[in-house]
């Protein structure tokens, strides 16, 4: 079997079972596992799945620069966006993600919605300027500008002083095992203490997302209270989720 034959039915083998083993592989194409492991490096390398030990996980598409991630799934992330606003309860103090899915949920406020949003998104601010009645505070900090979110030592020091009643979440990858990820290490820092500052978290993940893993942990699946998604995606994918105790809601 040829190179890149091997490796489609590597991912083949990633889609179907959400991971690969090493040393399954290896029985499987009568291959060593240091052959295999040379393949996984290469997938990784190419952004095509998240080498761990002993084997891979599916790796989330959702990694790249705005303009491409504006491109992924549009329709789930307004449905999801939509489904999102209506959580939100007058007077409430609510913590927004930066990333597209987030103007979906500033897009889609009531405009008579009358409470406070707290964003280190200037992206997800903008998007508020049509809301009369929603102050907006905005964390400051060292501007990413991959996802156009602060991040950073001044962030983290400002985050501390708030206390909010929700805070919307927006990752890379939600997987049962692997909890909450994304692809930055200082935006997985913030995040982890936006989710220290509200009374509960809700993940935003449009069907790519789940059981998809990148390589920077913000926190455990059961630090969320409950996960927003598309209705397109089957029961059986989400029934991981919720046998660990989170609430899903397909938008």
């Amino acid at each position: 079997m040829l190179t890149d034959q091997r490796k489609r039915q590597i991912l083949a083998r990633l889609k179907r079972d959400g991971q690969v083993v090493a040393k399954d592989l290896s029985a499987a194409f009568g291959l060593s596992e240091d052959t295999i492991r040379r393949d996984l490096r290469e997938l990784a390398a190419s952004g095509l799945l998240l080498r761990v030990h002993g084997g891979a996980l599916p790796a989330s598409p959702a990694v790249g620069d705005l303009p491409v991630r504006r491109l992924i799934a549009p329709d789930a992330k307004a449905a999801i966006g939509r489904a999102a606003a209506t959580l939100i309860r007058p007077g409430q103090v609510v913590i927004l993600d930066g990333g597209t899915t987030m103007r979906e949920v500033a897009r889609h406020l009531a405009p008579d919605l009358r409470a406070t949003v707290v964003t280190h998104s200037p992206t997800t601010a903008a998007a508020l300027e049509s809301h009369p009645h929603v102050e907006v505070l905005i964390v400051g900090g060292r501007l990413f500008k991959h996802s156009m979110v602060a991040v950073g030592a001044l962030a983290v020091e400002a985050i501390g002083r708030l206390r909010a009643d929700v805070f919307f979440l927006g990752v890379t990858g939600v997987h049962p095992s692997e909890g909450l990820t994304t692809a930055d290490a200082e935006e997985a820092a913030v995040k982890r203490a936006l989710i220290g500052r509200a009374a509960e978290t809700v993940v935003l993940a449009s069907p790519e997302k789940l059981g998809a893993v990148s390589p920077c942990l913000i926190a455990p699946l059961g630090d969320a209270a409950a996960l927003i998604t598309d209705s397109s995606v089957p029961r059986a994918i989400l029934q991981p989720f919720e046998r660990l105790g989170l609430r899903v809601i397909r938008a």
